[in-house]
C-alpha cells in the first residue's frame, strides 16, 4: 500500500507543478522562485525513496545545472525570462541528459506556436468584457512578453515518461 501511494505521488507530483507553473505563468507572468525549488527538492526526495542510482541523481543534476547556465545566458540576452530559466532547469534534473535534446526542441517549436498565436491574437481589439480580466488584458499587451512557461511546462510533460523517476516506478 505505501509503496503505491509513494509510486502515485511520484506520478502525480512533477505533472501537477508543471501544470501550476504553466497556470502562474499564464495568469501572472510570473513562475515564483518557490516553486521551481520545491520541483527541485521534489525529484531529489522522490528518486532517493524510488531506489534511482546514486550516479543517475547526479548526472541529472549535472543536466540541471548545465541547462541552468544555458538559460541564464538566454536570460542575459533578453530571450527569455528568469522564471522561465529555473523551470527549464528544475525540469531538467526531472528529465537528465538522456531526454534533455528532445524537450528543448519540444520547448521551442511549443513556444513558437504559442507565440504566433499570442502575437496573432494581439493584432485583433481585445473586446471589452475581456479587457476588464486583468490577466487576460497583460496577455493582450503588445509590450507584454510571451508566458514560456506554457511551452516548457508542455514540453516537460511530453517527456515525463521518458525520466529516470517514471521509469523507477515501471
Amino acid at each position: 500500500m505505501a509503496s503505491t501511494l509513494l509510486h502515485l505521488s511520484a506520478l502525480a507530483f512533477f505533472p501537477a507543478l508543471m501544470a501550476l507553473s504553466a497556470s502562474m505563468d499564464l495568469l501572472t507572468f510570473t513562475i515564483p522562485n518557490r516553486l521551481c525549488a520545491v520541483l527541485l527538492l521534489g525529484y531529489l526526495i522522490f528518486a532517493v525513496l524510488l531506489g534511482v542510482p546514486a550516479v543517475d541523481i547526479l548526472l541529472n543534476i549535472s543536466c540541471a545545472l548545465a541547462i541552468l547556465i544555458v538559460a541564464f545566458v538566454m536570460f542575459n540576452l533578453g530571450w527569455v525570462g528568469g522564471g522561465d530559466a529555473k523551470l527549464a532547469a528544475a525540469t531538467a534534473a526531472w528529465l537528465g541528459w538522456t531526454a534533455i535534446l528532445d524537450y528543448g526542441v519540444a520547448a521551442a517549436i511549443f513556444g513558437g506556436i504559442l507565440t504566433l498565436i499570442i502575437l496573432g491574437a494581439r493584432t485583433a481589439p481585445l473586446p471589452a468584457v475581456f479587457g476588464r480580466i486583468d490577466w487576460l488584458a497583460r496577455l493582450h499587451n503588445a509590450n507584454a512578453g510571451v508566458p514560456y512557461g506554457i511551452a516548457l511546462a508542455a514540453a516537460g510533460l511530453m517527456q515525463y515518461p521518458n525520466s529516470s523517476i517514471w521509469a523507477a516506478i515501471a
